[in-house]
């Protein structure tokens, strides 16, 4: 008597759940999903970091290219570096740890945020 009560019930769960199916509009959501790909495709862009240092600019080649400067930035920044002697006595040649590196020429680095529509 269990075992037909317990196979009853199931039987009963299965018909209700196959009977409840959901209407799926199948062009709608591909209409949307286009319109929406061309609107996400029309607003890519790109975004690049560039940097220049010590007098060197490019930055006219990617303007030429399109590319427009959403930030620019600039910091001093070591160019060149030179060697000293630490003492007056100190021969550079044969001793190395009497040798300090300082730096020689200070200029300016440039940074450059870019970006670019797709």
């Amino acid at each position: 008597m269990n075992i037909i009560k317990q196979f009853s019930k199931v039987i009963l769960i299965v018909i209700l759940l196959s009977s409840c199916k959901t209407s799926i509009n199948k062009e709608d959501p591909i209409k949307n999903s286009e319109k929406n790909n061309n609107n996400i495709s029309n607003s890519e862009k790109k975004r690049m970091e560039i940097k220049f240092s010590c007098g060197d600019d490019g930055i006219s080649k990617y303007l030429n290219e399109g590319w427009n400067i959403l930030k620019e930035d600039s910091q001093e920044k070591v160019c060149t570096w030179k060697s000293v002697p630490a003492t007056n006595d100190c021969n550079m040649d044969k001793d190395k740890g009497c040798k300090i590196t300082k730096p020689d020429k200070i200029g300016e680095e440039r940074i450059y945020l870019l970006e670019k529509q797709i």
